[in-house]
């Protein structure tokens, strides 16, 4: 397991921009952005792999980038271009023990240990 605690939300209009971020105890072999609306199911946002590939869900391509900061343990997520569909708790996850394919990073059931989440409120 590793521990993740995340930061940076908050609220903003829509068109601003906001970057989370995600203190880790080390980085493992996939790292990742998740968020949850009201009413909705999780949903992978963006993932980063020790190696440096990403994956972007379609909605936000263009807009998001994830990063990390190696010698701080730090992921990052910068969310421009913001709109009120993106309102959601956001939550940082990480994947332990070894690399799945590139079809499975989205996917919540690939990591093993999550965040607590913090809240992004996009208002029109």
């Amino acid at each position: 397991q590793v521990q993740l605690v995340e930061s940076g939300g908050g609220s903003v209009q829509a068109g601003g921009s906001l970057r989370l971020s995600c203190v880790a105890s080390g980085f493992r072999f996939l790292m990742a952005w998740f968020r949850q609306a009201p009413g909705k199911e999780r949903e992978g946002v963006a993932a980063l792999s020790n190696d440096g590939r990403t994956r972007y869900e379609d909605s936000v391509k263009g807009r998001f980038t994830i990063s990390k900061d190696n010698a701080k343990n730090i992921l990052y997520l910068q969310m421009d271009s913001l709109k009120p569909e993106d309102t959601a708790v956001y939550y940082c996850a990480a994947r332990t023990d070894y690399l799945l394919p590139y079809a499975s990073w989205l996917r919540s059931i690939a990591y093993t240990s999550w965040g607590q989440g913090t809240q992004v409120t996009v208002s029109s």
